[in-house]
C-alpha cells in the first residue's frame, strides 16, 4: 500500500500517519519525492480501514499495489528515481551514463590503458571485475584484492568512479570499500542473503537481470535490497538464455521499454553480454537508448585478442571511441545527453 502525503503536510501530521500505521502492524518505507513524502506500507491490508486512512489530516491517497514488489513499483515513485553517484553525475535523469571497461581486471597495465581509453573517449564509469564468476573453475576467476586495488588506482588516475562485482558475503566490506557501484551478477540475483546485505549499505547497487529470469522475478530481487532500506538501485538487461544460439543471449529489449512503465528504478543495458558478439554490440548499444535504458555497461579491452575473460564481446579502443560518437546524436533523439 502506498500513502501520498499532502504538498504541505505538517510534520505533527506526518508522525500521526507514521505512529498510526506502526500501530497497525505495517512496515514502513518512507520515500521522499521532489514535492510530497510516499509512504511505502508494507503488511496485511485487512488490518486497516484504507477509508479512514485516507481521512487522515496529510494525506492525499491511499493507493493498493497490486504487484508483489510493492517498493520496486512504479506507483511508489511515479516520478521516478535518480541516483547521485557522485555529484554532476547521476543516473535516472536525462543523462545517459556509460559504464565501460574490461570484463576482468587482468593486470595494472591492462586496466590503467582501459580506463584511460574510456576516459578519453567520455565515458562515465568504469567497468572491471576483479572477482570473475565462471563457468569452469578453470576459467581466469580475477585477481581478487589486487584487482581491487588496480581499480581503486585507476580511479584516482582518471577520476572515474568504479563499478564492480561482489560474488560472496565475506567480500562485501572489501569491495564496498572500492566500488562506487557495487555490482550483483546474473548469476547471484536470487542469493538473497547477499541481497540483503547490499541493501543494508547506502551504496548504488547495480542488480544484472538472472540467466532464465522473468521480469517479476527481476524486481522482486530488486524488491529485496529495497526492503532493506537501500533505494539506490540500478537495474541491469544483460540478455536472458533462450532456445536461440546465434548470439551468446538474447537481449530483452522489451523487457527495458516494459520495466521503465512498472518500476520506478533506473535501467541500464549491457549489450556486450546481450550479445556475446563485437559486432553486434554498437547496433544494440543504439537500440538500447531508444528503448529508454538510462544508461549502457559496456566491455572494452586494448587488446580483445588477448582477454583472459570474454575478448570475443569486447570493443578495442577504436571501436569504443567510435560508438561514443555515435551514440551522440541518437542519445539527443531519444532525449538524453551524452
Amino acid at each position: 500500500m502506498i500513502i501520498v502525503t499532502r504538498k504541505d503536510i505538517s510534520k505533527e501530521d506526518y508522525v500521526r500517519i507514521e505512529r498510526r500505521l506502526t500501530e497497525l502492524g505495517f512496515k514502513l518505507h518512507p520515500i521522499v519525492g521532489v514535492e510530497r513524502i510516499v509512504i511505502g506500507a508494507i503488511g496485511d491490508r485487512r488490518t486497516i480501514d484504507v477509508q479512514s486512512l485516507a481521512s487522515l489530516p496529510g494525506v492525499e491517497q491511499v493507493i493498493p499495489i497490486l504487484h508483489p514488489y510493492k517498493l520496486a513499483s512504479r506507483e511508489a515513485k511515479p516520478e521516478g528515481t535518480r541516483i547521485l553517484i557522485r555529484p554532476g553525475l547521476e543516473i535516472g535523469g536525462r543523462q545517459l551514463l556509460i559504464m565501460a571497461g574490461p570484463c576482468a581486471v587482468e593486470s595494472r597495465e591492462q586496466l590503467l590503458e582501459a580506463a584511460q581509453v574510456v576516459a578519453a573517449a567520455g565515458g562515465d564509469i568504469l567497468r572491471g571485475g576483479a572477482y570473475k564468476p565462471r563457468t569452469s573453475p578453470y576459467s581466469f576467476q580475477g585477481l581478487q584484492e589486487e584487482g581491487l586495488r588496480f581499480l581503486s588506482e585507476a580511479r584516482a588516475v582518471t577520476g572515474l568512479p568504479v563499478v564492480t562485482e561482489v560474488l560472496n558475503l565475506p567480500d562485501l566490506d572489501r569491495v564496498a570499500e572500492v566500488a562506487d557501484i557495487i555490482q550483483i551478477g546474473a548469476r547471484n540475483m536470487q542469493n538473497f542473503g547477499l541481497l540483503r546485505a547490499v541493501g543494508r549499505l547506502r551504496r548504488p547497487v547495480l542488480l544484472k537481470r538472472g540467466l532464465a529470469a522473468t521480469v517479476e522475478e527481476w524486481l522482486m530481487a530488486a524488491e529485496y535490497i529495497l526492503s532493506e532500506g537501500n533505494d539506490q538501485v540500478i537495474l541491469c538487461e544483460r540478455g536472458i538464455r533462450t532456445f536461440e544460439t546465434a548470439t551468446r543471449n538474447t537481449l530483452d529489449l522489451s523487457a527495458v521499454a516494459l520495466v521503465k512503465t512498472l518500476s520506478h528504478l533506473p535501467v541500464v543495458v549491457d549489450p556486450s553480454h546481450g550479445t556475446g558478439r563485437r559486432a553486434l554490440v554498437p547496433a544494440m548499444a543504439k537500440a538500447a537508448v531508444m528503448a529508454g535504458a538510462d544508461g549502457l555497461l559496456i566491455e572494452v579491452h586494448p587488446n580483445p585478442a588477448e582477454a583472459l575473460s570474454d575478448g570475443e564481446q569486447s570493443l578495442d579502443p577504436s571501436q569504443f571511441t567510435r560508438l561514443m560518437e555515435e551514440l551522440a546524436p541518437v542519445a539527443e533523439v531519444a532525449g538524453r545527453s551524452l
